[in-house]
């Protein structure tokens, strides 16, 4: 870590001088955010977390800043990290420091930097943390032992971190309760397949600026994430190739009027790959073997496992960056490969994350959790809690009202038919 960055006691940034340019980023997403908005005046009236302290290891991003500056608005003091070494907007970092944020968190960092600002983000003792990926979580559990009785609870915004909080739990590992905000139905509904599917194809454009139309675009994965991806770059006329190991999943896509095959197959018709699973090793070098000259190849998934670098290095006679997240592999044969973001989200790394609208929802659900373990967070049971079926409708009722949609109600006579088991034909 010998590079010059901005620091102080409470921060560890880039460059503060990028904060003007981060502020306007802010703004800008405050202003598509307008839930947030309606929560952050309610909550700072009622400073709801006033006393609380919140570290949090999420994306750096214009719309975490929304977030991270509702949260002190409402009374709590705050820690923050990225998670993710290239998902961070060093100008949003910049303007957060300035602004009196704990703030760790710079583009381009390496792992021994990465869990650095986790645990300096650590030592302002937490009562709640907030994470993406589970890392921060983890780290408090292997490395942090002596802070877990002071924590209430903390919530995971993503699948991956999710899947990783359920077998701790089932390990009896997990040491305090964790609210999953990703299963909430207002966040993978609409941030994992609307908010995934644009801006990973937002990263896949702004790298390579290729012609989607007419291209086969192999998805591996059809989830939330994976089937949003499709839709996108079906929309812009691209032939969809679905990859699944799941067979219901399999049978969506091809319902959905996408080719559904084995990536041993994909790989040999393939123009541009995504995967979005959460599991390692998806694209290996076996499928490099056989690509075509030109492919494109990115992820989508949380963590940078799911396409096998080292393999694909070892295949390779040379390696240059040819455009800024975009690096060009020759293999000994001549034929290219591209890799995007270094493998890692190609939407965060090469392109801005989700669109402001979308995570105002996720985010929502964030914001709301910190509040409920607040309030109620010593009560809880050490397990993986799913967020209210309550708070879904809550969230979305918001969603819809700033967006000038009506809603029809029930009857009173409906709402009695509704429970009348006895009516029939």
């Amino acid at each position: 870590m010998s590079e010059n960055f901005s620091t102080s006691d409470h921060f560890k940034v880039r460059d503060l001088g990028l904060a003007k340019a981060g502020r306007m980023k802010i703004d800008w997403a405050e202003s598509r955010m307008p839930v947030m908005a309606a929560l952050r005046e309610e909550h700072a009236r009622k400073q709801s977390l006033k006393g609380f302290r919140i570290t949090g290891c999420l994306h750096v991003t214009k719309e975490t800043a929304v977030l991270i500056e509702a949260l002190a608005a409402a009374g709590a003091q705050i820690s923050w990290s990225g998670c993710n070494p290239l998902s961070t907007n060093d100008e949003v970092a910049a303007a957060l420091a300035e602004a009196g944020i704990s703030i760790y968190a710079w583009h381009g960092m390496n792992t021994e930097e990465f869990y650095w600002c986790i645990d300096k983000t650590l030592e302002q003792k937490p009562t709640m943390t907030l994470d993406d990926g589970a890392d921060l979580i983890f780290r408090v559990h292997d490395k942090h032992l002596d802070l877990i009785e002071g924590i209430l609870g903390g919530t995971e915004e993503t699948t991956t971190g999710v899947h990783r909080l359920r077998a701790m739990s089932r390990d009896q590992a997990l040491k305090y309760p964790v609210i999953a905000v990703n299963d909430a139905e207002t966040k993978w509904d609409f941030d994992n397949v609307y908010g995934t599917g644009q801006s990973s194809l937002d990263g896949i454009l702004r790298a390579t600026s290729v012609l989607l139309a007419g291209k086969n675009f192999v998805v591996a994965g059809y989830g939330h994430c994976g089937s949003g991806c499709a839709l996108r770059a079906a929309g812009m006329g691209a032939s969809v190739i679905a990859t699944e190991v799941k067979p219901t999943a399999a049978l969506k896509a091809t319902l959905n009027g996408h080719r559904v095959m084995k990536m041993d197959e994909a790989a040999k018709v393939g123009d541009v790959f995504i995967t979005a699973t959460g599991m390692k090793d998806i694209l290996v070098g076996r499928h490099f073997e056989t690509m075509k000259d030109g492919a494109i190849v990115c992820n989508t998934g949380h963590y940078d496992c799911e396409i096998n670098l080292v393999e694909l290095e070892e295949l390779a006679e040379s390696k240059r960056t040819i455009r800024d997240n975009c690096e060009e592999y020759v293999m000994k044969d001549g034929r290219r490969i591209y890799v995007l973001a270094q493998g890692r989200l190609v939407n965060l790394a090469a392109a801005e994350g989700h669109p402001s609208e979308v995570m105002d929802m996720s985010f929502a659900n964030q914001f709301l959790s910190m509040v409920k373990l607040a309030q109620e967070g010593k009560d809880l049971e050490i397990a993986v809690h799913d967020i209210p079926e309550a708070q879904d409708q809550q969230i979305a009722a918001i969603k819809l009202e700033t967006l000038d949609a009506g809603l029809d109600v029930l009857t009173a006579e409906q709402i009695a038919y509704d429970d009348d088991y006895a009516a029939g034909t």
